[in-house]
């Protein structure tokens, strides 16, 4: 986007008029957020900070319940710096993307012990942390220390793109969208924190993805999108590529003592760090797929029933299996577990393993 344009769109769509409107607007239809600060209370950049690394490809319907189980376990950094990893992983099971809470845990460690429970307000210093990238920098510098920032997050692009009509299909025109964003937002230094809370909730509540409720957008005068009849067109997608399909096994082993072995996943990897029922590969070719060592497949039952799972970059399809043996004969992993049936339903699986324990269990 050239200078012109820039210098253009500053002159037809007056960024003070635009972020006056949002903020009268917010004044009466802010929505209550068990992390978000009421008016005239100081934000808690730990509550802000862990909302928003929950909040990442995240509906806040589903963090809502996360977030007040972690902030009842653990009120502050110091907490949850504290508390064991594998716990940190057992409450955030069923939230998925679980590299966050990986990185999560490890953030927590570093602003307890290194900046003694204090969160940088610059972005330069909180994209050293981990977890905590472009967006979530500036929406904490923003929100947790009303300081200026260009806060762009699914909602922002959606009524940046809907007010300019811009035709550059997503994800290529993010850039675009990017810097729309910051033409309002560039030094304005009179309430960020309510400004860039302004625009999210005006994308979730009036701005929405499906029939946005054009007659009652504060920014309609000057939407071009309105002004085409045409609010629900933007942004334009880039057509998707299909969505891999993987196929997979996975396996209910009772030893004698009718425990169920339970594997910790490696640390990297989808579903890294978290505890699960132990599992083939997953592969696009089934006749690869090869039973997991040291398994004797004459003892593996198969039950005739398979579980569905999407992932972001794939759908998966498991098979499930059964199997009796004796525990001092079986070959575990390092870190795989014994445990009664009662403290797998506690353990805090992933969704896919609740599916498949929902079968093993009736």
């Amino acid at each position: 986007m050239t200078e012109n344009t820039i210098r253009k769109i500053k002159n037809t769509h007056k960024p003070a008029v635009f972020r006056q409107k949002m903020l009268d607007w917010y004044v009466k239809h802010r929505r209550v957020l068990p992390w978000r600060a009421l008016p005239n209370e100081v934000a808690d950049p730990y509550r802000v900070w862990l909302s928003e690394i929950m909040l990442q490809q995240t509906t806040v319907q589903a963090v809502v319940p996360y977030f007040l189980k972690f902030t009842e376990k653990w009120p502050n950094v110091h907490a949850l710096a504290k508390a064991d990893n594998d716990e940190v992983m057992s409450n955030w099971a069923g939230l998925g993307y679980y590299a966050r809470a990986r990185n999560l845990h490890k953030c927590a460690k570093f602003v307890s012990e290194e900046l003694n429970g204090a969160f940088p307000s610059e972005q330069a210093e909180l994209l050293k942390l981990a977890g905590i990238g472009d967006y979530t920098s500036a929406a904490i510098r923003s929100i947790a220390f009303d300081k200026p920032a260009c806060v762009v997050d699914g909602n922002v692009e959606r009524v940046m793109a809907r007010y300019h009509a811009v035709k550059t299909p997503v994800p290529a025109g993010k850039k675009e969208l990017k810097v729309l964003a910051n033409i309002y937002s560039d030094g304005f230094k009179n309430s960020p924190s309510d400004y860039a809370q302004s625009l999210m909730d005006l994308g979730a509540t009036i701005c929405t993805p499906k029939s946005p409720a054009c007659s009652l957008c504060p920014l309609n005068e000057k939407c071009t999108a309105y002004a085409e009849g045409q609010g629900d067109r933007y942004p334009i997608r880039s057509q998707k590529k299909a969505r891999p399909h993987k196929h997979g096994y996975v396996y209910w082993i009772e030893n004698e003592a009718e425990e169920v072995l339970i594997e910790k996943r490696p640390d990297k990897g989808l579903l890294g760090g978290m505890y699960g029922l132990p599992t083939s590969d997953w592969l696009e070719n089934q006749t690869d797929i090869k039973h997991l060592a040291p398994f004797d497949t004459m003892l593996l039952t198969s039950t005739n029933h398979h579980i569905e799972h999407v992932f972001t970059h794939f759908s998966l399809q498991l098979s499930l299996f059964t199997s009796k043996t004796v525990a001092h004969n079986f070959k575990t992993k390092e870190q795989a577990i014994w445990l009664n049936k009662s403290e797998v339903k506690d353990i805090g699986l992933p969704t896919l393993f609740k599916k498949a324990l929902a079968f093993y269990m009736t």
